[in-house]
């Protein structure tokens, strides 16, 4: 064997010298980029979640078929009235004073009035004298009618009686008919209540002029009466509930200074027509008041059940996006993209609103829209997205 021949092992030792830089090359740059790409990957991954956002959606659902409104109310009373005097004269006494609780019938005051007295005694003098005369016209008139019968008197002069008597009978009737007139005025001496109530005013002394106004002078009011046990609440409905305001309605009443304590009624009726300078439906709830806790005039709120013959669907109103043609939701299909849906909105709820036209029911809404999402977006769904840190 030659000795300068190389051994086997020689020559792996050389081939490894040969390689191992190679493959410290390449163990250097397997160190170095491997890292870097998977960097580049997560970015993409990262990229692509910022690209596609995640949202959380929602469905419409009913609106509520009974929704409670709250609205300002007037209270008066069930009726009320001015007592006026309806003769002249001076007053000569009161019975009643303001707050008094009287009956229907009860005599409030006594009016004075010696003309009116006056002129009935001339008048009933008028009617006897009237009476006296038409009973000699008529026994004169029956005379001349019998002796016509026998030819005794001419048929000219009957008829002349018996005309004379028909005059006198007319005037019996009119002197009659002017005492019933003064009777009439003679009794409202006696001024009382129309209807069971309480005096809420009184203007008049005695001794005071009372002028009923017949001769063009001003009329004065006595009394001011007012029906209180019963009372009539006027409630202005904004148009969008006119519709559902019928009689039957039930309607909750509470004053401010008892809040915690509450008159119930129904609506009674409605005016049947739209204001137009403030666009309500003034509607009327008859309230029982007979332990007169409640005064007449007073401010109150009402809590009305309005109750909807065909409910409409609402939506949570963190999903509407005002825009400046229409009011939109966004809207995902099953595919992940947006399409922006113009919806017309009805009564508002406080945290929903009701959608009168727009949506079937069966939409994905996309809850919290941001203003910059547009049709045609990508976005993906997620049941309950992680909240932000508070």
């Amino acid at each position: 064997m030659n000795p300068r021949e190389p051994t086997s092992t020689t020559k792996s030792k050389s081939r490894w010298l040969r390689i191992m830089p190679l493959a410290l090359v390449l163990l250097a740059l397997g160190v170095g980029i491997l890292p870097r790409l998977k960097a580049h990957a997560a970015l993409r991954t990262q990229t692509a979640a910022f690209v596609t956002p995640l949202v959380s959606v929602v469905q419409p659902k009913a609106a509520p078929a009974v929704q409670r409104i709250e609205l300002p109310a007037d209270v008066r009373a069930y009726q009320e009235t001015s007592i006026y005097a309806r003769t002249n004269g001076y007053l000569a006494h009161w019975y009643k004073d303001i707050g008094s609780q009287v009956p229907a019938g009860e005599l409030l005051a006594d009016i004075e009035t010696p003309e009116i007295d006056a002129q009935l005694d001339q008048a009933r003098a008028d009617a006897n004298t009237a009476q006296v005369q038409y009973d000699i016209a008529k026994v004169t008139a029956d005379r001349w009618v019998g002796l016509l019968k026998t030819n005794a008197v001419s048929r000219e002069t009957a008829e002349q009686d018996v005309a004379a008597m028909k005059g006198l009978a007319a005037t019996l009737t009119a002197a009659q008919a002017n005492v019933k007139r003064l009777q009439k005025l003679q009794s409202y001496e006696k001024v009382s209540a129309p209807f069971a109530g309480v005096v809420t005013a009184r203007n008049i002394d005695v001794g005071a002029l009372i002028d009923s106004g017949s001769a063009g002078g001003s009329k004065m009011e006595l009394f001011h009466l007012a029906e209180t046990d019963k009372l009539r609440i006027f409630i202005d409905v904004p148009q969008d509930y006119a519709q559902d305001m019928q009689p039957g309605v039930t309607a909750t009443l509470t004053l401010p200074q008892w809040p915690s304590r509450e008159l119930h009624g129904t609506v009674a009726r409605t005016s049947g027509a739209i204001d137009p300078v403030s666009r309500t439906l003034r509607i009327e709830v008859d309230v029982d008041n007979h332990d007169s806790a409640v005064l007449p005039g007073a401010y109150a709120l009402v809590d009305l059940d309005v109750t909807v013959a065909h409910p409409r669907l609402s939506v949570p109103v963190n999903t509407l996006l005002f825009r400046p043609k229409a009011v939109q939701v966004a809207v995902v299909d099953d595919a992940g993209k947006v399409s922006l849906q113009a919806i017309t909105l009805g009564r508002d709820f406080g945290t929903t609103v009701e959608v009168a036209s727009g949506l079937s029911g069966k939409e994905n809404v996309i809850a919290n829209p941001g203003d910059a999402i547009a049709a045609g977006d990508s976005v993906r769904v997620v049941a309950n997205p992680a909240a932000p840190p508070s």
